[in-house]
């Protein structure tokens, strides 16, 4: 009889940390899916700015530039002054294209603190878990 109650014990508990864990997951990947939400957001909002002012800054280059070639035809034919400006200017972009895009990357956008918690509670579930 009390070998019974012991099993019947035991199951309960097994039963209620199964449906612990699974409600722990649950609220795992509402955190995360909050977590992508905000981060996209952030993100998004953010390109909006940057792209406002990119727009306004590349303006600003061109004229720049522009005035570069005149004052370098002082110097030179008009058209290898401005063969030097725009080579230049190319070797420029490409780096901070470059550059950018190595920011870009998934890693950058993973949800670390919900990685670190279900890393965490998969621990947990390992170590309580017969």
């Amino acid at each position: 009889m009390r070998g019974d109650m012991e099993q019947q014990s035991f199951k309960g508990l097994l039963s209620l940390l199964m449906t612990e864990m699974t409600e722990l997951f649950r609220q795992e990947l509402k955190l995360a899916n909050a977590e992508l939400r905000q981060n996209l957001s952030r993100a998004s909002s953010g390109l909006v700015t940057v792209a406002a002012g990119s727009l306004v800054a590349f303006a600003a280059l061109l004229v720049l530039l522009q005035a570069l070639i005149v004052a370098l035809a002082n110097f030179v034919e008009p058209s290898i002054a401005a063969l030097l400006v725009g080579g230049t200017t190319a070797v420029i972009a490409f780096a901070l294209v470059q550059k950018g895009l190595s920011s870009l990357t998934a890693e950058k956008l993973m949800p670390r603190r919900t990685a670190r918690s279900l890393r965490k509670d998969t621990e947990l579930a390992k170590g309580h878990t017969p």
